[in-house]
């Protein structure tokens, strides 16, 4: 087959597949995040990701095995050291992260918090990790009454900053996040992401707005889309994509609001005449329901997820590729409100497909990047193998 003009890569933020071999390095010891909200909802309605291939991985309640998939499909385990959203993302495109982000379990150290209230001129709450949708009902009145900053964390390498809208304004909350990030970019803190989560509302009512921005580290390295990108391939990212790589290897970026918004957009996008990759990463499973340990929200959310397939496959051309995965798991029943250390799903779909076939299992995500590098005749991560010639 002749190489594929352009590659559409979802991720399915932290839709894991199963415990990895090493999830007991990683206190995951039975995380299972598809299945067991699948369990969950008696059954998960998700036809279309079905044909393709998703149960033929390992069988999921409610999705029927595919007797004929319409994509190929494995399973890929992580390589790096770490179970984030960062590490995971950046390993896909071809970096491998050996030191893992630091977190903070019990708030950040003195010394930073100082730091940030000296430059920011506004003292500093909260600091502890936290759920945003509770801290922001805890902290949000006195956070109008005193103008401080709400600041704190996850079990992800994350410093959030919340503030009201109408109390201190977008630009002065994005100025105060690169701040942060200036402080928390060295080896002493090693902070993944700052994030801005500006809201709005009265106490009891508070609700985030779409305003949430994510300052991320540069990569440590070059990725598959600085090769790209070097080499006038467009590389279209939505959702978050920008923010992971921090903008590194990205020709074109388009925001998104959520899960429905990044598939309305993702789908609108297929209609460019364009030469490379678009690159989306849906957001909510991680953010919305696997850190709140909503299996029911989760479950939900895969099932509209797969109600938008059909229109996404009826717009791959002769020339398209379309891969299907995941950076991580995020099992709503786990303990705790974290990341778990699990396998994820591979499906490889493009319109020349009869009789989809079982892959290898990866031994890490960096094999889409090279797959991705192959296909354009760039060059490939050294620790990823290119698939490209295993699915014709």
């Amino acid at each position: 087959m002749n190489s594929f003009k352009r590659v559409f890569l979802i991720v399915l933020d932290s839709v894991g597949i199963g415990e990895a071999p090493d999830a007991a390095k990683f206190n995951d010891k039975g995380a299972d995040t598809l299945g067991h909200i699948a369990e969950h909802m008696n059954g998960l309605n998700m036809p279309h990701i079905g044909k393709l291939g998703l149960s033929n991985i390992r069988e999921i309640n409610g999705i029927e095995k595919a007797e004929q998939p319409t994509a190929h499909y494995t399973k890929m385990q992580e390589a790096s050291n770490g179970k984030d959203t960062m590490t995971g993302h950046w390993e896909i495109m071809g970096l491998h992260i050996e030191q893992p982000f630091q977190t903070f379990p019990d708030g950040f150290p003195d010394d930073l918090v100082q730091q940030l209230e000296e430059r920011t001129g506004r003292k500093i709450i909260g600091n502890k990790p936290a759920s945003g949708t509770e801290i922001m009902e805890e902290l949000g009145e006195e956070h109008m009454r005193s103008g401080d900053l709400i600041v704190y964390t996850s079990a992800d390498s994350v410093l959030q900053i919340a503030a009201h809208e109408e109390i201190i304004p977008i630009a002065e909350q994005y100025k105060i996040c690169e701040i942060a990030r200036d402080l928390t970019k060295n080896e002493k803190y090693m902070v993944g992401r700052v994030i801005a989560r500006p809201f709005v509302g009265e106490p009891g009512t508070f609700e985030r707005t779409s305003n949430r921005h994510d300052y991320a580290l540069k990569p440590f390295g070059r990725t598959v889309m600085n090769d790209l990108a070097d080499t006038d391939y467009d590389v279209i990212a939505l959702g978050k994509i920008s923010d992971i790589y921090d903008g590194e290897g990205v020709t074109e970026a388009i925001r998104t609001k959520d899960n429905a918004d990044g598939m309305e957009k993702f789908i609108q996008s297929m209609d460019k005449d364009f030469h490379g990759l678009n690159f989306l990463n849906l957001v909510d499973f991680d953010a919305k329901y696997g850190h709140r340990r909503d299996p029911q929200g989760y479950g939900e959310a895969l099932e509209a997820f797969d109600q938008r397939l059909p229109e996404m496959l009826d717009k791959l051309r002769e020339d398209d590729l379309l891969i299907i995965t995941a950076d991580h798991g995020n099992d709503p029943v786990h303990h705790g409100t974290d990341h778990t250390r699990e396998y994820v799903p591979l499906l490889v779909r493009h319109n020349h497909i009869i009789n989809g076939k079982q892959l290898e299992i990866r031994n890490t995500f960096a094999d889409i990047g090279a797959t991705i590098a192959d296909n354009f005749s760039v060059t490939l991560p050294s620790n990823g193998k290119s698939f490209l010639k295993e699915i014709d």
